[in-house]
């Protein structure tokens, strides 16, 4: 996935009934930059916001699906954030066995991210 096809994949796969027109799409799509920023925050600062970062990603997951939503997320965020990220889709048991174009696999979780998510069960 590139800069030139993700929209149309996310279209595609896009479910929210209650989405009445383009912007609401759009809106939804800005999810991802919001999670792009609290994820570099908690990189340059410590600072974790998990109950956010949680609540735009199971936002996602329902108005994309699992599949789609991760491959939107891993290809849309730096790879360099995506230990935070994989450590929360783990967390919510929405990591599928594999995306095109990301070896999940090889990506290492972060234990400072797992301590806190651990509190919240």
């Amino acid at each position: 996935m590139n800069d030139d096809n993700y929209i149309i994949y996310a279209m595609k796969h896009y479910d929210n009934p209650q989405c009445t027109n383009i912007e609401e799409f759009h809106e939804d799509m800005n999810r991802i930059k919001y999670l792009k920023r609290l994820l570099r925050k908690y990189k340059s600062t410590g600072m974790l916001r998990e109950r956010l970062i949680l609540n735009h990603i199971i936002i996602l997951y329902n108005i994309f699906g699992i599949e789609p939503a991760t491959r939107l997320l891993f290809s849309r965020i730096e790879e360099e954030l995506h230990p935070y990220l994989k450590t929360f889709i783990v967390f919510l048991n929405n990591l599928p066995d594999r995306i095109p174009d990301c070896d999940l696999v090889s990506i290492p979780m972060d234990t400072r991210i797992i301590g806190k998510l651990r509190k919240i069960k």
